[in-house]
């Protein structure tokens, strides 16, 4: 992290899994909404992990960005073996990604091995992720008072949401409003990563009366005055709101859609099959009644009048 690319490379891998997350949780509520049990990764037909080698390999790229690749950073600790003061932030961003990683890999083996509550623990590992996330952001070493801690303190409240999702998961399996929550705020983590390479790192997307600053090897938003900076923030808050305002919108449209394109299918179904319970209803009645006047005229023929004469 630190440049446009080190956001808006892990920003894409967030949105893409939110979106993934979000159509498989959806698809599973329509097709199957008495019996629905949310799920804390989706395998696909190609190759059953193809999402957690995903987020394992974009972890592996992340911390190799971080610690390794660059002329600043191929030499990420100090002749005796300590940590820079100008490289802390590349330590936390990089355990940040190496704990995704863990998540990925440990679902992959609890899926092999299948322990008792192994989705349970992989709902864990994946708030283990979030919180290492949020504790990272929270006690960043980097100087965000500025315009850029304005963006991370509005994405560790996303993070939050993810986090607090990701746990109330575990107790709560077959809540689809808690999937669709945790899927809806993972997706827009990745859209604020992305929000935020573009509007820190183009110089045409500076507010005004602020600029970019080198320190301490990379670029930082600093301004002129308290006004500008004051400014600077609450273009910051609008942004977050008219991106949460669209996403929300989108997430909506989204379920409709969807629900539309598989919820026909159920109601189709259910329909017929209500037709077609009906349809037996009547004619075991009928068939009923007519047993019934069956019997009836049997016994009359069996029955001898009495003479009443007699």
């Amino acid at each position: 992290m630190g440049t446009l690319v080190g956001h808006v490379a892990p920003g894409f891998g967030f949105l893409l899994i939110g979106l993934w997350h979000l159509f498989n949780h959806i698809k599973l509520y329509a097709l199957h909404p008495n019996s629905y049990t949310s799920s804390p990764w989706f395998p696909t037909s190609s190759l059953r992990y193809l999402e957690l080698f995903l987020i394992m390999v974009g972890s592996s790229l992340s911390i190799a960005m971080e610690l390794f690749i660059g002329p600043s950073r191929h030499q990420p600790f100090d002749s005796d073996g300590t940590i820079p003061s100008n490289h802390l932030h590349n330590f936390e961003h990089s355990s940040i990604s190496m704990s995704f990683f863990i998540y990925a890999a440990f679902a992959i083996l609890l899926d092999r091995i299948r322990p008792k509550a192994h989705d349970g623990l992989t709902q864990l590992l994946g708030a283990f992720a979030f919180g290492q996330q949020y504790l990272l952001f929270h006690l960043h070493s980097a100087d965000h008072m500025g315009v850029e801690g304005q963006y991370h303190l509005l994405l560790q409240i996303v993070i939050l949401v993810s986090l607090t999702t990701s746990l109330m998961g575990i107790g709560f399996p077959k809540s689809f409003f808690v999937s669709f929550v945790r899927s809806m705020s993972i997706s827009f983590q990745g859209l604020w990563f992305i929000i935020m390479g573009f509007m820190l790192w183009t110089p045409e997307f500076i507010p005004k009366g602020c600029f970019m600053n080198l320190e301490e090897g990379h670029l930082v938003v600093r301004c002129e005055s308290d006004h500008a900076l004051h400014r600077a923030k609450a273009l910051v808050n609008l942004q977050f709101s008219w991106f949460l305002a669209a996403a929300t919108v989108f997430v909506m449209f989204f379920y409709l859609g969807l629900m539309k394109m598989n919820g026909e299918k159920v109601e189709y179904w259910s329909l017929g099959k209500a037709e077609e319970e009906e349809t037996e209803d009547v004619e075991s009645q009928e068939n009923g009644k007519l047993d019934q006047s069956k019997s009836f005229i049997h016994i009359g023929k069996g029955f001898t009048p009495i003479d009443m004469e007699r």
